[in-house]
């Protein structure tokens, strides 16, 4: 791994990249598991995290992070257990080049059911019934690998039906809405804050062969989205506590038109909070499903809830 500077510990005035548009790799000397350190941290900047034997990396944006940045963590690694955050934690400053270089040594092929996620440098044989998404790294996180992912990629194989239209809510690197489009799915619109992510995503539905029936657009999940005319059957959101919380009301509609919704991003001990919060607009969580600490939930409108159990 480059990088141009390195500091042993985040000082507060530690924000010198801020408007570079490089990137911050921070490495976390910690047996702790990565996903339940980013559920702790809820940073919606973290771009990325990868976890290798007694280290975390995590990534920012370097117009994204600063000294709130470096308190959060260190919170974090403390609620969590850590004896000593401060000496645990490394700054890496990271050019484009250096932190596509950091993915593309990172990741491997991933199978998920019937849905095999490689980069382009790395082969993987189908069995029959299987397909493969091509995701090389870039400044998007979402190549599969995390659990959060996972739940609703191996969800949506026993969902999706010819008829959804489904709605990628924070689609990331867009590869939700691709799994669902692979596996039948009659239309997907994908929005997300970052245009970067946009950009990505695009890419990749071109490079799979996707980009005339998948739309992507910038769009945040607390609003409207910018597509009067779609009227979604399935929506996804694999999203971080508080923003499923933000978002709930805008969310709870698509639920009240007779959507359903497949939310992942919590840690289990969150999920009775979501559940109150979504119950209150009418909402409730009809299934679950849990792996390595964290829980994906599929919700419905109250009159899709009739005659089915749930809780």
């Amino acid at each position: 791994m480059a990088s141009t500077t390195k500091t042993d510990h985040p000082t507060a005035d530690d924000s010198s990249s801020q408007g570079t548009g490089d990137w911050i790799q921070v490495d976390v000397q910690t047996s702790l598991d990565a996903g339940e350190l980013l559920g702790v941290l809820e940073d919606p900047a973290v771009t990325g995290a990868w976890q290798e034997p007694d280290c975390i990396h995590l990534y920012w944006p370097g117009d994204r992070c600063g000294s709130d940045t470096w308190q959060g963590l260190r919170r974090a690694l403390t609620q969590l257990g850590h004896p000593k955050p401060d000496c645990a934690i490394t700054i890496n400053h990271l050019a484009d080049q250096d932190w596509n270089a950091q993915w593309s040594r990172l990741v491997e092929p991933i199978r998920i059911g019937l849905v095999i996620i490689r980069p382009s440098w790395k082969e993987m044989a189908l069995n029959p019934g299987e397909f493969e998404l091509i995701i090389d790294p870039k400044q998007a996180f979402g190549t599969g690998h995390h659990a959060t992912t996972q739940l609703l990629i191996e969800w949506l194989q026993q969902v999706v039906t010819p008829s959804d239209r489904v709605l990628d809510v924070g689609t990331g690197s867009g590869v939700l809405a691709m799994v669902a489009l692979r596996l039948g799915a009659a239309q997907a619109v994908g929005v997300d804050f970052d245009p970067v992510a946009i950009d990505c995503a695009r890419d990749y539905a071109k490079v799979n062969g996707l980009d005339d029936r998948l739309t992507l657009a910038v769009g945040n999940a607390q609003g409207e989205q910018p597509h009067d005319t779609f009227a979604p059957t399935l929506v996804l959101a694999n999203l971080d506590r508080q923003t499923l919380l933000d978002s709930g009301e805008t969310l709870c509609r698509y639920a009240a038109d007779g959507a359903r919704l497949l939310l992942s991003g919590l840690l289990i001990e969150q999920r009775a909070e979501i559940e109150a919060a979504y119950a209150s607009h009418g909402v409730y969580v009809k299934a679950a499903r849990a792996r390595d600490g964290w829980v994906a939930l599929e919700a419905v409108g109250m009159e899709s809830c009739e005659g089915d159990l749930c809780s």
